[in-house]
């Protein structure tokens, strides 16, 4: 049975597949360490190896997926569970079957990706205040919080005009917007916000999965660290949009509630909670699409326009006497 040890890590020796599809299970000493964000195996309990001993496999907790009993799959493998880690299916056996459920469900528990409680937030903020002041003297800053469809949104109503560096980097985060497909900052104008809530996204570079919480509003759809940030990771122009749907690779993502965001130039996987919110992200984001471009005006159609609208192509198809009628 699995155990917690001393710094809080859950741990037991299972059989694992190290080699993918050889069918060879070979005895490890798993830690599961929620601080460090990872399950690390051992030759043996790294308290009976040299000082220093390295593990000999680890897995990090954002790549995992879902873990699941793999009776079915392995029946040949008594007590087996498969955890799920992008493109490749880790075998594990447990002693007995409580011990694989115990297992199941503390991966499944460790890997469930969660945000910081507002609670956790005004905390920091508290302690934050309780700081010394040993940098110089505190800036008198003052902010509006509005509450807009549920959603506190919170803004700075003074800035303070003479930190030289701060309106230099914001002068230099303007510029560079405009050269962004998508913007790292909220454009300065309020506008209605249509939906909004928590979902998980994957990243595009390490293709791990986090929670991050998403706001819709009618010419955008942005997503934060969290409901208390007030600037987005990233905002996505409705223009930029082609279509939104149900994901068809949610299987090999293994991923329930999956639906795809698909712009010009990535598109974007993201998780609901529910086949409900899901379905529902999907209506409202297709209905803000369809709000903007106007009645009867695909993506085809707006790509046709601003093609069309262009200088250079103006010229050049009628130097050339034709007018280019497709996209």
């Amino acid at each position: 049975m699995p155990y917690t040890d001393r710094q809080n890590r859950t741990c037991g020796f299972l059989d694992i597949e190290e080699s993918e599809s050889s069918g060879k299970f070979l005895r490890r000493y798993f830690i599961l360490d929620t601080q460090q964000g990872s399950l690390v195996w051992f030759m043996d309990n790294p308290q009976n190896l040299p000082v220093g001993s390295e593990c000999v496999g680890s897995l990090k907790l954002t790549y995992i997926s879902k873990v699941s009993d793999a009776t079915k799959l392995r029946p040949k493998a008594e007590f087996c569970f498969v955890i799920n880690a992008g493109m490749r299916k880790f075998f594990l056996q447990a002693n007995d079957q409580q011990d694989l459920v115990d297992w199941v469900e503390a991966l499944n528990k460790a890997t469930k990706i969660t945000v910081p409680k507002s609670s956790d937030g005004q905390q920091n903020a508290e302690n934050l205040k309780s700081l010394p002041d040993v940098v110089g003297p505190k800036k008198q800053v003052s902010y509006r919080t509005e509450i807009i469809a549920g959603v506190p949104i919170v803004t700075q109503t003074q800035h303070d005009r003479g930190d030289g560096a701060d309106k230099a980097e914001r002068e230099s985060m303007h510029r560079s917007h405009s050269q962004l497909p998508y913007f790292l900052g909220r454009p300065t104008q309020e506008h209605t916000v249509i939906k909004s809530g928590f979902c998980v996204k994957q990243g595009a570079v390490m293709r791990n999965w986090k929670r991050r919480y998403f706001l819709l509003e009618e010419n955008s759809m942005s997503y934060f660290k969290s409901d208390l940030e007030k600037e987005p990771l990233r905002m996505i122009p409705l223009k930029e949009v082609h279509k939104v749907q149900e994901c068809k690779q949610s299987d090999i993502m293994m991923r329930d509630n999956l639906f795809e965001v698909v712009t010009t130039s990535r598109t974007f996987y993201i998780q609901a909670d529910s086949p409900e919110d899901m379905h529902s992200w999907i209506k409202a984001v297709s209905g803000a699409i369809v709000a903007q471009r106007g009645p009867g005006r695909s993506a085809a159609t707006m790509r046709q326009a601003r093609r069309l609208s262009n200088p250079c192509i103006q010229r050049y198809t009628s130097r050339i006497g034709e007018c280019s009628s497709t996209d």
